[in-house]
């Protein structure tokens, strides 16, 4: 049987950890976690329909001063309300729209562990 914290995404079978890879770092379901709430889109999760800020939707919006604002403000709300052991210390916003992408520079911390991370995220469509 498996022991960690929790399954690795996308689900990988393990020799070392059984049926599952899992996860043994808070770090890295921490990762896992911010992931799944940028990718998430509202309404998609059953029986959570607020959960996720749904970034792909942003790829398309104009470009305008208050874009980068509007999508820090709604991962700052998820992650507040989802993740409450995760403190977002920054979020960097930058976008490319010729390419319709956007790049996320995530700075957060885990208080109780005393971990400092940051990882950068691209999304595209």
């Amino acid at each position: 049987m498996a022991e960690g914290l929790s399954i690795a995404l996308p689900l990988s079978i393990s020799s070392r950890d059984g049926a599952y890879k899992v996860h043994d770092e808070i770090i890295d379901v921490a990762q896992q976690s911010l992931k799944m709430i940028i990718l998430t889109s509202p309404g998609e999760r059953v029986m959570s329909p607020k959960f996720g800020v749904g970034v792909r939707s942003f790829l398309f919006e104009q470009n305008t001063p208050g874009f980068a604002a509007r999508l820090r403000t709604a991962v700052a709300k998820q992650v507040t309300t989802y993740l409450p052991y995760v403190r977002l210390n920054d979020l960097i916003v930058s976008s490319d729209p010729g390419e319709n992408t956007i790049s996320l520079q995530i700075n957060y911390s885990i208080p109780s562990s005393g971990i400092t991370d940051e990882f950068m995220f691209p999304v595209s469509p």
